[in-house]
């Protein structure tokens, strides 16, 4: 790990790092009087590891909480290079959404790839991160839509994750995956979603083996998630990964 930038505010130190060639950000309470646990922030499609509601979300979990967020880049994302697959996936979902066809097999099946490459870089990232001395205690993992995409494999495959909050993403290309997962669970999904079907976010849902799993079901579509649900968020983590 090598640590490219610092900057601070509000009480919250921002460090930007690399992993290999994976860029990401480490934000952490600025009084770093403990040692404290860690949340794993997966990001949306399109977007990228310093998008504003990124930031946010992770301001509010320093803030509330103590704990410290971390974000990477995903494959093709941020300040990732694109390869031919990402460059022929995207310019197929912007084909269909310019021809008003269904955008879930493409994004499904792009997602399924980039959660491949991203599985892996994320666990590098997180022995990473572990060996910082103010890092100690449980990891939790938060990302709705593509950041679903590339956390239900992850948890699944790594056992330091102890908590998590998923979302907004079809079942079709995670069921196996989400079948074995048993920590708890909190799930939101948009009641009137016009690109998820109403009955492929609850197969979802229901797909996690964890004994205890909340779904939050609010009205209004894809966009429309609505912005108490990063509240029910921390209190999750507080909840779950605090001493």
């Amino acid at each position: 790990m090598r640590f490219t930038a610092r900057t601070s505010s509000d009480g919250v130190v921002e460090r930007e790092f690399t992993v290999g060639d994976v860029p990401g950000v480490l934000w952490s309470p600025a009084s770093g009087a403990e040692r404290a646990p860690l949340v794993l922030m997966g990001h949306g499609g399109g977007m990228h590891k310093k998008a504003p509601g990124m930031v946010g979300r992770a301001h509010r979990i320093v803030a509330d909480c103590g704990f410290h967020v971390a974000a990477v880049d995903a494959p093709g994302h941020g300040e990732r290079p694109r390869t031919a697959v990402d460059e022929r996936e995207t310019a197929a979902l912007r084909q269909a959404m310019a021809a008003g066809e269904p955008v879930g097999p493409i994004i499904i099946r792009y997602n399924a790839h980039l959660a491949e490459r991203a599985v892996p870089e994320w666990r590098a990232v997180l022995d990473a991160l572990q060996e910082l001395p103010e890092i100690d205690g449980p990891v939790g993992y938060f990302g709705p839509n593509m950041g679903t995409a590339i956390g239900v494999p992850l948890t699944a495959a790594e056992p330091r994750i102890t908590a998590a909050v998923f979302g907004l993403f079809w079942h079709d290309s995670l069921t196996e995956a989400a079948g074995r997962i048993t920590v708890p669970i909190e799930f939101v999904l948009q009641w009137d979603d016009e690109h998820i079907p109403r009955r492929s976010g609850l197969a979802l849902f229901d797909a996690f083996a964890s004994k205890e799993k909340t779904l939050h079901a609010n009205s209004g579509g894809h966009l429309d998630l609505p912005r108490f649900e990063v509240d029910s968020a921390v209190r999750f983590f507080a909840r779950h990964l605090g001493h």
